[in-house]
């Protein structure tokens, strides 16, 4: 029966793609790629041939629907891959998921990598209960949904560019306050990995004239203060 299947790519060591993923890939005709050069070379290293890689990227992913339906349709499985991680994690997928499910046909999403739970794990912070807020908006509207997170009590999970960071963790600290704990993690699964937690303060001068590489995920502390604030008012 033809339907989507999201498939999870490594986010760094391609060890850690999982065998489903590879038979998936193997199985398919068609695959449909953010990048498909990014997406050659990851084929290529695990001799996956012969496939149809369709670009699916966030400047052309309103225009592919009806083409990936219909082929979808005509009897083909489709392929779903990001660059790295789980498509429609701050990558593109939710359209095209919502689309075939409003048509009728089957999703099947593959477990496997991305970058915010080994992220949220390493940092210490509370991880029972947390928000996942992906990237901030870049200019418009991004001190509003900072603003919006103050009072936020559970674990909060960030992902940022490496030319970003530090200016996303001072207004981390204008806002949140310099008491608040925050772990950086970046180059998850790679060489190079690390993490590095303290209070904001410490970790931007962790960061702060240092060649930053790699993708980011910030882990930010829930605010404590609001949890009191509602103990001492059901005391009352």
């Amino acid at each position: 029966m033809s339907k989507l299947v999201v498939v999870p790519t490594p986010i760094g060591n391609l060890k850690d793609i999982t065998l489903r993923a590879l038979e998936v890939l193997n199985s398919v005709n068609i695959i449909l790629a953010e990048d498909t050069r990014t997406s050659s070379k990851l084929l290529n290293h695990f001799n996956i041939s012969g496939k149809q890689l369709i670009a699916h990227h966030k400047f052309n992913e309103h225009k592919s629907l009806d083409n990936v339906i219909n082929k979808i349709k005509s009897g083909e499985t489709i392929a779903l891959i990001s660059d790295a991680g789980t498509p429609a994690i701050s990558d593109p997928g939710f359209l095209i998921v919502r689309e075939c499910l409003n048509n009728n046909i089957e999703v099947e999403t593959l477990p496997g990598a991305t970058a915010l739970i080994p992220a949220l794990i390493n940092s210490g912070l509370p991880n029972d209960r947390f928000v996942f807020e992906g990237f901030l908006p870049q200019k418009k509207g991004r001190q509003t949904r900072l603003k919006s997170l103050i009072n936020e009590e559970k674990t909060m999970v960030f992902y940022e560019s490496p030319h970003r960071l530090v200016k996303t963790l001072t207004q981390f600290l204008e806002i949140f306050g310099e008491n608040r704990v925050v772990s950086v993690s970046r180059e998850l699964s790679k060489l190079y990995e690390e993490n590095f937690r303290g209070k904001i303060g410490d970790v931007i001068n962790h960061f702060n004239n240092k060649a930053i590489k790699g993708e980011i995920v910030i882990v930010v502390d829930g605010n404590k203060n609001s949890q009191q604030t509602d103990v001492n008012e059901e005391e009352l």
